[in-house]
């Protein structure tokens, strides 16, 4: 399938992982850096959709080499009729910049989110955004800064960044050398904790997350959750009895299958309203 390259500076199509899946690797511009991507864009009958197809901006976890995007989970997602991107953040595969683990590298989120609502493939209206474990700030940040998002789902997302420092031992080097300290650079932190901005969020957010997460510990998703309930916002929340920060293949099947129902019902309530 030939795809416009409008709006990104480029768009080099990539090996597809099913056959109604087409996967590229495009380019965009962020605070001035190239950012790379990878887009998935479902073939067939859902492209024939008078209003667009509905999009998902998907935030990755990780840093660097750990938690990369898996052309595999996303031609997952986008074969349930989602055109879906998932920006690498700047300094990754082979993109300008530094990852900054939820600073300025927010904006990478922000700028896809414009990317989307340009293709002519999306319908601007029904665009959700996604976050897996340290995509978990990404997300609940572009649910804060980017205006019309319809929905945000938090998959064993991180929310709180001094509760990661506190819980991963093993990431507190990386945390310093890219952050700080939380007790010398406690601002820092805090900038890069959703939770302080809460009351700014004007979506529903889906919250799923595994009590036996031993990445992401279950205490994010309860701190998300009370943040979300006292300052009032629409949420829903499920915790899976038993899954690790990676669901298991039923899990998986399970849980993503329900998610895209909870988006679509999001979809049509901005129809019907």
């Amino acid at each position: 399938m030939h795809l416009d390259p409008k709006p990104f500076l480029d768009i080099v199509p990539i090996p597809a992982c099913q056959p109604d899946v087409a996967l590229y690797t495009v380019s965009y511009l962020s605070q001035g850096l190239v950012v790379k991507a990878m887009l998935a864009v479902p073939e067939g009958q859902a492209q024939e959709l008078v209003h667009g197809m509905p999009a998902l901006l998907y935030c990755r976890g990780g840093i660097r080499g750990v938690g990369k995007v898996r052309a595999e989970r996303i031609s997952q997602l986008a074969s349930f009729g989602y055109v879906v991107l998932a920006p690498h953040y700047r300094g990754n595969e082979g993109g300008e910049g530094r990852d900054e683990f939820g600073g300025e590298d927010r904006h990478d989120v922000f700028a896809a989110y414009e990317m989307l609502r340009q293709l002519p493939q999306v319908d601007a209206g029904r665009i959700s955004v996604y976050g897996f474990s340290r995509g978990g700030i990404m997300a609940l940040f572009a649910a804060i800064e980017c205006p019309g998002m319809l929905a945000a789902v938090i998959w064993n997302g991180v929310s709180d960044m001094f509760l990661t420092y506190e819980e991963r031992v093993d990431l507190r080097r990386m945390l310093r050398r890219i952050v700080g300290h939380p007790r010398k650079q406690a601002e820092a932190y805090r900038m890069r904790t959703p939770l302080y901005r809460i009351a700014e969020i004007a979506c529903p957010v889906l919250i799923i997350h595994g009590t036996e997460d031993q990445n992401v510990g279950v205490e994010h998703a309860h701190r998300l959750a009370k943040a979300l309930e006292r300052e009032n916002k629409p949420y829903d929340f499920w915790l899976a009895k038993g899954a690790s920060h990676l669901f298991a293949g039923q899990d998986m099947e399970v849980y993503t299958r329900s998610m895209f129902g909870w988006l679509d019902e999001q979809g049509k309530r901005i129809r019907a309203d």
